[in-house]
């Protein structure tokens, strides 16, 4: 498949980055910025997310931004990369939901990608993306497979790709399918997001959308997120991991 994002996607999808957690179990660590601006081998983490959408082939990204969103907007401006980058600034937490409807009238496109700003899965979004396109769905969840999945809760899916069931954090254990934080949406679906109000899409979302046309895309590829002490601190060689294998 071309490296490049399909047609139909490069004219129908908006890129969004949630970047506005306050990062609560990461403070002792990273007490003086957000989550997203969390040091990774000497740049911020933030922009291993930014250059997965440019290899995809993105020009244009919206950042969610909330918590010490002005130190985001100063570490990179309007463009990084040549990716165009526009800011939708919370006026209080609003959780990963709230932010996300905050901010769709910078979307102008009816399909929305959206990728969490504190995990970085290792994946070819434009296959992700094809397979969304060529099953007409509404909602979906990119996954990945992990050994122990107490940490993130595990996701069910059946034979055609359904998701039938969440599993709470810290009764799955063992290996299984987990949310890899990148989702793509019709516009309808996040109109039906309360507007103003703190929401969350794990928690309230993505639950209600089981049996409505929620499918998740299987993925076995690398993934990490950064939001304990302790797995910040495998970031620079999870990445690092990353680029010999693709060197």
């Amino acid at each position: 498949m071309s490296s490049s994002i399909p047609l139909k996607a490069d004219k129908n999808v908006t890129a969004l980055i949630l970047a506005g957690g306050f990062g609560t179990r990461l403070q002792t660590a990273l007490p003086d910025r957000p989550k997203v601006l969390a040091p990774v081998a000497g740049r911020p983490f933030l922009s291993y997310l930014m250059d997965q959408l440019i290899a995809t082939g993105f020009r244009q990204v919206i950042l969610c931004t909330g918590y010490k969103g002005e130190q985001i907007r100063a570490a990179f401006g309007d463009q990084y990369k040549g990716l165009d980058i526009r800011y939708s600034q919370e006026p209080e937490p609003l959780g990963t939901g709230g932010a996300l409807r905050f901010g769709l009238p910078f979307i102008n496109t009816e399909t929305a990608l959206v990728t969490n700003g504190d995990s970085y899965v290792k994946c070819n979004l434009t296959d992700y993306i094809t397979w969304y396109f060529e099953n007409d769905f509404q909602a979906s969840l990119l996954l990945t497979y992990l050994s122990d999945t107490s940490r993130y809760g595990r996701v069910e899916v059946d034979n055609k790709d359904r998701i039938v069931k969440f599993a709470e954090k810290d009764t799955s254990r063992g290996p299984g399918w987990v949310n890899a934080g990148v989702y793509i949406f019709n516009m309808g679906l996040l109109e039906s997001i309360p507007f103003g109000k703190p929401f969350s899409l794990e928690r309230e979302f993505f639950p209600s959308l089981i049996g409505k046309g929620l499918y998740g895309f299987r993925s076995e590829g690398a993934f990490i997120d950064i939001g304990t002490p302790e797995s910040y601190a495998l970031a620079e060689e999870f990445f690092s991991r990353l680029a010999l294998s693709t060197a």
